[in-house]
């Protein structure tokens, strides 16, 4: 028994392809009887869409331009800021020493700061060369076997050192005994001190880090660090590791950096056969990002 809803649907289906073939054969029959004004027609909307499809094309690479032509000039002011900070802070203590005399505690005070600066200097220097270095395909770089477990401890250990970091604020554990993998060292390096460094500067409160290395299936292992920091949100994960790219929002307007270290993990990751992700529940629930690397096979 086919209900009256049944019987409506029907009618209208029917009716749909009843007009559908209507203007089809109409469509066809005129053309075929003006053939040629037919040709014309047919061609000049073919023109037409190309047309359409260039417009269409040309705007979305002038809306894609015009974002890196802003990011490109966020990254310009905040090197330019992460370049004359240090040197001023360095000049202003530099003449202090030289125009007044001060005892002996106030001068190594001084020579730390400086000492520090004249770091964060070096470090801003780096991360711009590495990012250039790391970013293109026709460098190559010669590769070793690396225990990824004696670099993690090592960035760790520099991250409580110069954070001033304890145990509890930041923890390293390690899941499996050997983790080696094939890369340059440098980079490597470079890579998981980047993670590191990201998380300590978007934790909220005291740090609370934790850095893990894992062996994973398909023989790969990983270095994973978990923060409990500013978090991110859904739309975000996918651009944060893109070049010059930085969070727009206010705690990360108020964090120091150049936006390149992300785009050097997944650099570093991609050079050496991996990949490099974030994981995050929202904005104000932490984040955890993972380098992956595949194992190196056993040497003979």
């Amino acid at each position: 028994m086919i209900s009256g809803r049944h019987r409506r649907a029907i009618f209208f289906t029917v009716l749909g392809i009843c007009l559908v073939a209507a203007t089809v054969t109409l469509n066809i029959g005129w053309l075929l009887i003006n053939w040629r004004e037919g040709i014309l027609i047919v061609f000049g909307s073919i023109f037409f869409l190309i047309i359409i499809a260039g417009v269409v094309v040309n705007t979305i690479f002038l809306v894609r331009e015009i974002r890196r032509n802003e990011q490109h000039d966020s990254f310009i002011n905040a090197v330019t800021h992460e370049l004359k900070t240090p040197v001023a802070s360095i000049r202003l203590h530099l003449q202090t020493l030289e125009m007044r005399e001060l005892d002996e505690t106030k001068r190594r005070e001084f020579y730390r700061v400086m000492l520090q600066d004249s770091e964060r200097l070096m470090h801003t220097i780096d991360q711009v060369l590495r990012a250039g270095a790391t970013g293109s395909i026709l460098r190559r770089t010669a590769r070793t076997r690396l225990d990824l477990g004696e670099i993690a401890r090592e960035c760790v250990e520099l991250a409580r050192t110069r954070f001033q970091l304890g145990a509890e604020a930041l923890e390293y554990v390690e899941r499996t005994p050997q983790a080696i993998v094939l890369g340059d060292s440098d980079e490597l390096k470079a890579a998981v001190w980047n993670l590191i460094d990201n998380a300590v500067k978007y934790s909220q409160g005291a740090p609370k880090i934790r850095v893990e290395l894992q062996e994973l299936e398909n023989q790969r292992v990983a270095v994973r660090v978990t923060d409990n920091g500013v978090g991110i949100s859904p739309a975000e994960l996918k651009r944060i590791f893109k070049r010059f790219y930085r969070i727009p929002a206010s705690v990360a307007v108020r964090t120091k950096g150049t936006g390149l270290g992300l785009f050097i993990v997944r650099s570093v990751a991609r050079k050496h056969g991996g990949r490099a992700f974030a994981e995050s529940a929202g904005q104000g629930h932490g984040s955890t990002f993972t380098l992956m690397l595949p194992s190196a096979p056993a040497s003979a």
